[in-house]
């Protein structure tokens, strides 16, 4: 497959502050590939350098094949939106989304329709006077219908509810099946997009910790419990992620365990539960940070 994000070695510094720290990385074009990590992780700073609205301190990042710093040509192909979207004070909702076209040339006004009215946005009210929700609702409007070939979603559906933001994953994944592009995802609600992602990059004070497809992470951890005793035991010399003790009873979770591995856990009398997608990163990033956090 091609890729259409490729970063090498690149690295954003804020003063003594890595916010993204020699990072390499490549997005599969027709991808959906999700951006997790923390607040403050560098899942932002990363797509200002990926769009072009930054410029790196180190290292390169090419998009559509291209450097996008002051690149027209290569953005008119891409749609970033962010969660703290701003628009002109004197916009109405109708007038954003009047004003898409002009900027993705593959924008469908008549899916834009039916979104406004699946997530009951008032278009006729200011965006400055908008609820948090109705303005987020507006900014994944404009990113589903964009249909761009590179959409950039960075905590989009910020401010909506559970209910809108389960209309927000059906939409999305519902027009890139009938119009597939490349997305990039950026969110901490990781179990609620697990199903959507192809693939994950979780980054973790400005490092790429994890690069793996979906599929690959699904089952690549397990939580044992039992007696402490057993535990430890059966645990010495494996990947252990955590642990956890509670009076005589302890918990680990562990990588890398194969099916033979678990039946002889679970024959020694141990609990095996496998281990979700967010319970994987919050174990793989769970640890207390040493350096100030730039989002």
């Amino acid at each position: 497959m091609t890729a259409i994000i490729e970063a090498q070695g690149l690295s954003r510094r804020f003063g003594d502050v890595h916010a993204v720290d020699d990072v390499s990385f490549a997005v599969e074009e027709g991808s959906v590939c999700g951006l997790l990590g923390r607040n403050g992780a560098g899942k932002t700073t990363l797509m200002n350098l990926v769009t072009g609205q930054d410029f790196a301190s180190a290292g390169t990042v090419r998009v559509l094949g291209e450097d996008p710093v002051e690149n027209a040509r290569a953005l008119t192909r891409v749609c970033f939106i962010k969660e703290s979207q701003s628009y002109p004070d004197a916009y109405r909702g109708r007038h954003v989304l009047a004003m898409a076209p002009h900027f993705f040339p593959h924008f469908d006004a008549a899916l834009a329709e039916r979104l406004v009215e699946d997530f009951g946005v008032p278009v006729n009210r200011m965006v400055k006077k908008m609820s948090r929700g109705q303005r987020s609702a507006i900014g994944a409007i404009v990113g589903i219908a964009s249909r761009a070939e590179l959409t950039l979603l960075d905590e989009p559906y910020a401010g909506l509810d559970a209910v809108a933001r389960h209309i927000f994953y059906d939409r999305l994944l519902e027009d890139y099946a009938a119009h597939p592009r490349t997305i990039l995802l950026s969110t901490h609600l990781i179990d609620e997009a697990a199903d959507l992602l192809d693939h994950v990059l979780v980054i973790h004070e400005g490092r790429i910790e994890i690069d793996a497809d979906t599929e690959e992470l699904r089952g690549s951890a397990s939580t044992l419990v039992g007696r402490a005793a057993d535990v430890e035991a059966f645990v010495a010399g494996r990947d252990v992620l955590a642990r956890e003790h509670i009076g005589g009873i302890a918990s680990a979770t562990v990588a890398g365990l194969g099916a033979d591995d678990k039946a002889r856990a679970a024959s020694s009398g141990l609990e095996v539960t496998p281990v979700s997608l967010q319970q994987l990163i919050v174990r793989r990033t769970g640890g207390a940070s040493h350096r100030e956090e730039v989002a």
